[in-house]
């Protein structure tokens, strides 16, 4: 028998007798070492590429899972969620999809699992094509895209003291967006607590949240009460202590002045898509490459090993 000899080559973490199946499949397949280095390095650039953006993904959305379960845990328990206009439930939904489709890729990635990989394009593919559909549907129709949209919102408005993330969310777009309400300031007489008539007996009967307010430049102590009393106003006398425009318009409003910004982000978050779409589909052409010549290695072996079968000396082939 043949004594391997081991040399340095480019695979030098290798052992001989792996070395020399590899020789041998280089020799089937018509490739010299310096062309496999080449299509390995390839390979593990695709793979650890893939594995890297799908790792980020996976720890965001293990961080949006934490902070949606602390957002329910610290919640008083008789408020009633629904995923439309709760943001700790949308969080931990969102972030349990995302969690989910991320270690898909990731573990298909490492461990070159062809049927992880296949499930985690073909969600890719479903979630692009369901957010280019959105974004058609929402140019083609944006009359009732903008109704649904202020419907939701006031929503929002009449669920304001009910829930804590969704108080602090609303005050942040107000603050923000220097708004108040959806259309108009008028729009929180629907919430049961600025609800303006005579039966309320809320302190905060008539009037807006405080994050509707015109703060001073120099002001250094929050008057939480500034909004009281403002829905009796008229808009050109409540315009001089409290914004009176709604944060729906406020919003489009912004949207149209950083129509790039909008722009930019949503054709990065496409293109981000579509590269690890790519990236999956690259990896597993390459592992079914492997195999495939893997497969022809071996048949080609077996047919070699049954045209050379060893025959005893003086052996009588006429008694057949």
């Amino acid at each position: 028998m043949e004594e391997c000899v081991c040399r340095p080559t480019h695979v030098s973490l290798l052992s001989c007798q792996q070395r020399t199946n590899l020789q041998q499949l280089l020799r089937a397949v018509g490739l010299s070492s310096r062309d496999l280095w080449r299509e390995m390095r390839g390979y593990r650039a695709i793979k650890y590429t893939l594995f890297i953006c799908c790792y980020v993904f996976w720890v965001v959305s293990a961080v949006l899972i934490a902070v949606g379960i602390y957002a329910k845990i610290a919640k008083e328990k008789d408020v009633v969620d629904t995923l439309t206009v709760d943001p700790a439930l949308l969080l931990i939904i969102v972030g349990s999809v995302m969690f989910l489709i991320t270690f898909l890729g990731c573990f298909g990635a490492l461990r070159n699992a062809t049927c992880l990989l296949k499930t985690f394009l073909g969600i890719l593919v479903v979630v692009l094509l369901l957010q280019i559909a959105a974004g058609v549907v929402g140019y083609l129709f944006t009359d009732m895209v903008m109704e649904r949209t202020e419907r939701l919102m006031m929503k929002a408005i009449v669920r304001y003291r009910e829930d804590q993330d969704l108080e602090n969310a609303i005050d942040f777009v107000q603050k923000k967006f220097q708004c108040c309400g959806v259309e108009s300031y008028q729009d929180w007489s629907h919430n049961v607590y600025f609800e303006c008539s005579d039966t309320n007996p809320s302190l905060e009967s008539c009037g807006v949240p405080f994050s509707c307010c015109i703060h001073l430049q120099n002001q250094t102590v929050l008057n939480t009460m500034c909004g009281y009393g403002m829905q009796q106003l008229e808009e050109r006398s409540a315009a001089q202590d409290v914004f009176t425009i709604g944060c729906l318009e406020k919003i489009v409003w912004w949207a149209k002045n950083n129509l790039l910004l909008v722009a930019g982000l949503t054709a990065g978050l496409l293109l981000l898509e579509v590269c690890m779409i790519g990236l999956a589909a690259a990896q597993i052409s390459r592992i079914k490459k492997v195999r495939r010549q893997k497969r022809e290695t071996a048949a080609r072996g077996q047919s070699e090993r049954k045209d050379s079968h060893w025959f005893p000396a003086f052996a009588n082939f006429d008694d057949e």
